[in-house]
């Protein structure tokens, strides 16, 4: 192999040092890959400033689509949500762009990847894991853990090596974004005590500066996946970026969550993910019409150990080969449409329909047409209470401090001084 590596290029600081670190350090020549899954950039411009940085090459690639159909979308169908909060925007672009980064190092004949992340998060075990699955014989370098520098000496490197960085601002946050969503960290959010400040979104309103009028849109579902809105078919990244604008108009999508990070911290996390919050909503709604009660409970617990499996850095595992069969197996029914409504900050589920469903208004309704024969619930009530009958009448109730009184006292507290 040729003695280069490919760097994954944000056109930042960090990876604009990097690129003459890696020259320097291990004497390799650098590609730098810089991936478009969403972020607000001048493309052409991150390549001109990586080849003069230094780097031998500069590849920009455009994996929007691959990023919504290959990543994003079956999150949704597996109702993936860290904790139960986190819809996993960055932890979703990181196995991308580790196999990118693999792909653009065999093209390119380098014996190395490098990637940006520090020592401390969880990005550095989601790029060193896939990476290291799917190419373990490419070397993983990460200068930011290695060198060890501090920004100003960061900054001191850049000007000594002729590195142009333009005017070094001092960032208050950590921010990462793409189409899925924006996570914000640092600063003043380090204090999970303090509001986080009105200048860290980005995506979503105020409530008090979202529009009067509510908004309604309906969303089309074929086996978990959005397909349209409001009758109109659209590919997924369109979709996406719809139902963002509108969501985040309404001030939807904002998440203030301390979480549980991989390498054992608790981190205060602020996310901006309107159109997550919609879609998932949207789509938990339509399951609830078309799983039946058990498949749903089962569901719910593939749910969260697939969001567990992506947070870790998993996605290229036996594991979720074996999940991911399921959740497609889960989904085979999950088609139809969501009426959702988003106002002052909130949205809610007003109409849910499907061709599938296991709702039935003649079995449910108590007006006419009702045909649940209810002739058959004696006997059903017998069957279902006869364990705790027999339990009840041989054991519970032969001595009451066994019986049924403990379980009407309320919790106990603390003694009354």
């Amino acid at each position: 192999m040729a003695d280069r590596a490919v760097l994954a290029y944000s056109g930042g600081l960090d990876t604009s040092v990097a690129v003459k670190w890696i020259k320097e350090k291990y004497g390799l020549d650098v590609v730098t890959l810089t991936i478009n899954i969403g972020q607000e950039k001048d493309w052409d411009a991150v390549c001109v400033k990586a080849k003069k940085t230094g780097a031998i090459k500069a590849l920009v690639v455009d994996a929007r689509e691959i990023f919504v159909e290959s990543l994003v979308f079956p999150s949704l169908q597996a109702g993936a949500l860290y904790e139960g909060t986190y819809p996993l925007a960055t932890a979703l672009g990181r196995p991308l762009m580790a196999k990118l980064l693999v792909d653009a190092a065999r093209e390119n004949g380098a014996m190395a990847v490098a990637h940006g992340c520090t020592g401390k998060g969880n990005d550095q075990v989601r790029f060193d894991v896939a990476i290291g699955l799917l190419d373990p014989t490419l070397k993983i370098i990460a200068p930011v853990r290695e060198w060890k520098m501090t920004r100003d000496e960061e900054v001191q490197y850049a000007k000594d090596h002729g590195i142009e960085i333009g005017e070094v601002k001092e960032n208050l946050y950590s921010i990462d974004e793409n189409l899925w969503g924006r996570s914000i960290e640092c600063g003043a959010l380090e204090d999970p005590w303090v509001e986080p400040p009105a200048d860290v979104f980005k995506l979503t309103n105020s409530v008090v500066d979202s529009p009067d009028e509510a908004s309604c849109v309906d969303i089309g579902f074929e086996k978990g996946v959005p397909i349209s809105l409001d009758g109109k078919e659209m590919g997924g990244v369109s979709l996406i970026e719809k139902v963002s604008a509108l969501a985040g108009k309404h001030g939807i999508g904002r998440i203030d969550h301390v979480e549980n990070r991989l390498v054992g911290i608790k981190s205060r996390e602020i996310y901006e993910a309107p159109a997550a919050i919609v879609l998932h909503m949207a789509h938990r709604e339509l399951e609830s019409l078309t799983l039946s009660k058990e498949q749903a409970r089962l569901k719910s617990t593939i749910s969260q150990q697939y969001a567990d499996m992506i947070y870790n850095g998993l996605w290229f595992s036996g594991l979720h080969m074996d999940m991911r069969a399921f959740v497609l197996s889960s989904q085979r029914h999950v088609t139809g449409n969501v009426k959702v409504k988003m106002h002052r900050g909130s949205c809610a589920v007003v109409g849910r329909k499907s061709p599938y469903s296991l709702y039935q208004k003649q079995l449910a309704t108590y007006e006419k047409g009702d045909e649940f024969d209810s002739s058959a619930a004696r006997g059903f009530i017998y069957v279902h209470g006869l364990g705790s009958r027999t339990q009840g009448e041989n054991q519970l109730m032969l001595g009451r401090q066994d019986g049924g009184d403990i379980l009407l006292e309320g919790p106990k507290g603390g003694e009354k001084k």
